[in-house]
């Protein structure tokens, strides 16, 4: 039932199903109508009015990504701009980590239109405050504030009835190239044959700007003219095959890609194998040189194996916990201050200085700094000997789809509940003929064991959609990747036990 009068952000979120995960709200394309996309910014603008970093006539920035739903939710979150007293300013069709650099270096707000890596049946907003994220306490600031949507607005289907066309997209891309261009020198990747798998990624145009301006040979690969949920973190056999086919076919030193609002980054080598993210993010935290780096639970304990930075933290799964920590670690320490996520997206804290050069902060998910850092660091040492001077560790995730939450909260709290004991009893029964004798239990974020033979298996619901994550680590490619086979399997079968 639709309201009326006056009401509050959570009770939109109830009414429409389309709610906050662990990077913005997010929901399907029906559910994200027009007076939903509408009310959400209101309640975003509302909050940052009260905190003071919303005054009259505040610019606020927008861009998207290239789902088809984009344009329309665009339009509507400018039109909440304007009737909030804002002027809205479109930055086209750009990168997430684009389009935060622009506006924290102008410290004006910014609302991203994205679902990422999710199928294009959904949509999302990523909201940014003047200089920073919104973190999890902003979240709620912002869901409790009242709304008041004229129905009048809208019509039936929850369509505004009247909405301005966007402004003209102003030039925030220019910017974005000189931001590692000046830094990394215009011969950093000078020498480097790469190929970029395009896809459907926003940034695909912009990110091949970059590297031939570092000096790279780039080839485009795989450019489509519809929308693909390209996961890093779960990636189709159809991305691992095409990167292996096009190793084969051209001389490559790299493949390089990202996700649909390049974010998070995908980074091959000369044979097309993927790194996972959590290693890419290690080695590009290796490059920089960083005193304390901030990482999620599920990432490869390679990071603390490796002895490399004075100190690690770990925090909860999404890029809101690992901005906390960074924040906190900032003020405590000094020295570089870094963060990145299994899913490839890599966070820089503080500044860097390097030669006279200055790299400033940017404390959102970036594709771009990862996979610059580790290449111009493979210029003198193949990218496969840089993976190989690591720990033997090896991480893998896979994902039930359509899989719903409840069941996956059921089947946390059926293996937890009780004293240590029966704790132990209920995984092991479960996963001991698969890995031996349990460790240690972290609940963190979902459900992570340890086994006594160096095993890690991490069940986790997703805080974007109904899935189930399997997160499974150990000392070689091939046994994770069936142990995370054997898990799925086993979860599903859980799952299918009554009660």
């Amino acid at each position: 039932m639709t309201k009326t009068g006056t009401f509050t952000v959570q009770d939109l979120i109830a009414e429409s199903g389309v709610a906050f995960g662990t990077s913005g709200a997010r929901g399907l394309v029906t559910a994200m109508t027009d007076r939903v996309v509408y009310g959400y910014t209101q309640g975003f603008l509302h909050y940052l009015r009260e905190i003071g970093e919303f005054p009259p006539k505040t610019p606020v920035a927008l861009a998207g990504d290239l789902r088809p739903s984009t344009p329309r939710v665009l339009r509507a979150c400018a039109q909440a701009i304007r009737d909030a007293g804002g002027q809205p300013v479109f930055c086209g069709h750009v990168p997430t980590p684009a389009l935060a650099c622009y506006a924290f270096g102008r410290g004006i707000p910014s609302l991203m239109v994205t679902g990422s890596h999710i199928p294009d049946d959904r949509n999302g907003i990523k909201f940014h405050r003047p200089g920073a994220e919104v973190l999890k306490p902003d979240e709620a600031g912002m869901t409790r504030q009242a709304l008041t949507l004229d129905p009048a607005r809208f019509g039936p289907d929850g369509g505004l009835a009247e909405a301005a066309p966007l402004p003209d997209p102003v030039n925030i891309e220019d910017g974005y190239v000189r931001r590692y261009v000046d830094f990394f020198g215009d011969d950093a990747l000078s020498g480097l044959v790469l190929g970029l798998y395009q896809h459907s990624a926003v940034g695909r145009d912009l990110l091949a700007r970059i590297l031939r301006g570092l000096g790279a040979q780039v080839l485009p690969l795989g450019r489509s003219d519809h929308f693909i949920p390209v996961d890093t973190e779960a990636l189709r056999p159809e991305d691992i095959a095409l990167a292996r086919d096009w190793a084969a076919q051209h001389r490559l030193d790299a493949i390089i890609s990202t996700d649909g609002d390049s974010d998070r980054p995908l980074l091959a080598d000369n044979r097309g194998e993927w790194l996972r993210g959590d290693i890419l993010g290690l080695l590009c935290a290796r490059e920089l040189g960083a005193d304390c780096v901030v990482t999620p639970v599920s990432s490869n304990t390679a990071l603390e194996l490796s002895g490399a930075f004075p100190r690690t933290i770990r925090t909860r799964i999404g890029s809101p916990y690992v901005i906390a920590a960074m924040n906190d670690a900032a003020s405590q320490t000094g020295g570089t201050v870094c963060g990145y996520e299994a899913n490839g997206g890599f966070l820089l804290g503080t500044d860097i200085l390097r030669n006279g050069r200055r790299l400033a902060a940017l404390p959102t998910r970036d594709a771009v700094l990862p996979v610059v850092s580790v290449l111009a660091a493979a210029r003198t040492r193949p990218l496969a000997e840089l993976c190989a001077g690591l720990p033997r560790r090896v991480t893998f995730s896979d994902r039930l789809k359509d899989f719903p939450t409840r069941d996956s909260q059921a089947i946390l709290i059926a293996l937890t509940q009780g004293d240590k004991a029966g704790q132990i009893a209920r995984i092991e029964a479960q996963f001991g003929a698969l890995v031996g004798r349990l460790r240690q239990i972290d609940q963190t974020d979902g459900l992570r064991m340890s086994f006594e033979g160096g095993a890690i298996i991490h069940l986790r619901p997703s805080g974007n959609a109904p899935e189930l994550r399997v997160y499974t680590e150990t000392e070689s490619e091939e046994t994770a990747r069936t142990l995370n086979a054997k898990v799925l399997a086993q979860v599903r079968e859980m799952a299918a036990q009554p009660g």
